[in-house]
């Protein structure tokens, strides 16, 4: 079953155009001109129930407003979607008591109440039993470490305090689709990656659907198992992370610390039919890169560590923030380009 279906969707704004000037302000005044400004322009896909799936682009690319017509915020121009079973924007009383929504740079607490009294008329809201909703915090309490936060206003959280509150804030009314724009936005590391886990152990546990926007790749690698890429309003990449970096990825790159002096030609001579390059920066320290599709790390390993000896080494490969980067220079997915790996 599909948790999302999504047809030739398309959005399109009627934005005003302002003249220079007075004597263009004054015009305006009189006479205002516009332009048709198309932010989603005719995307398709689906995504099933259970699957936790990235959605990126840059800014202006149109996720946000993807989002807000998948929430029922925005109508379509044209198109067809359904979410749960509902269209969202036909049918939002009952549709919202099925999604939950997490938008990392608003808030959906009140500010000066505390975090407990925003929960409680979140169940009034929501129309949650006394008891779910009991059940419900308990977990949620105890699984996001809320404990001392709960009878704190919301104003003097924290920045990663008050994300925790509002995912649980969220799933009070225990969604079976959650949809997160921004959610580890401005916080530290530690925190990010008790937000990823407890997402992820919230998809295993209970199948939840998870629709993650983010401009920190490393949500996407930590969570996603698919994403899909949207440029100037179009879906340029929809399909496995892994199939990315392998289709896009140039190689990998070890660097070694040698315990004694080498000669390139020494470490050319045991690599020869490898396919690898090989450099040093003096005679104690060299790389090797290995192309994509080439040798394997273990080939490479398996030739030098009888004849040289390794005092340590690292590896490195092409990180998914440069491929992404790539993508959006070239506006495509389909055509690999040169990505350089970072070391």
């Amino acid at each position: 079953m599909n948790a999302i279906e999504v047809e030739h969707l398309r959005k399109q704004f009627r934005v005003q155009q302002n003249r220079e000037g007075l004597t263009g302000a004054i015009r305006d005044l009189f006479r205002r001109t516009y332009k048709e400004v198309i932010a989603v322009n005719d995307i398709s896909f689906t995504i099933p129930q259970g699957e936790i799936c990235g959605y990126i682009g840059e800014n202006g690319a149109g996720k946000s407003t993807t989002i807000k017509m998948l929430t029922g915020i925005l109508v379509p121009t044209s198109g067809r979607l359904q979410v749960g079973g509902y269209v969202p924007y036909e049918q939002r009383e009952k549709f919202v008591r099925h999604i939950g929504v997490v938008f990392g740079q608003r808030s959906q607490l009140w500010w000066d109440l505390g975090v407990i009294e925003s929960f409680q008329l979140l169940r009034k809201v929501y129309r949650v039993g006394q008891q779910d909703y009991k059940t419900r915090l308990d977990e949620l309490v105890e699984r996001l470490q809320l404990g001392d936060l709960l009878n704190r206003p919301v104003r003097k959280l924290s920045l990663g305090q008050r994300m925790r509150c509002e995912l649980a804030a969220s799933l009070i009314h225990n969604p079976s689709l959650l949809f997160l724009d921004e959610p580890t936005i401005g916080l530290d590391i530690v925190v990010k990656t008790e937000i990823r886990q407890f997402l992820k152990d919230l998809n295993q546990r209970n199948g939840t659907t998870i629709l993650l926007t983010t401009h920190d790749l490393q949500d996407i690698e930590a969570l996603c198992s698919r994403v899909i890429m949207l440029d100037e309003g179009q879906v340029i990449y929809d399909g496995n992370l892994d199939h990315l970096k392998s289709t896009w990825g140039k190689g990998k790159e070890i660097a070694f610390q040698f315990e004694s002096a080498v000669e390139l030609g020494q470490l050319e001579q045991l690599t020869k039919d490898l396919q690898v390059e090989w450099s040093l920066e003096n005679a104690m320290q060299g790389k090797v890169f290995i192309p994509q599709h080439a040798a394997k790390v273990s080939q490479v390993l398996a030739r030098l560590v009888n004849e040289v000896e390794i005092r340590d080494m690292k590896i490195f490969e092409t990180n998914t923030d440069d491929i992404v980067r790539e993508i959006y220079k070239t506006g495509s997915a389909d055509k690999p380009a040169e990505v350089s790996v970072h070391v």
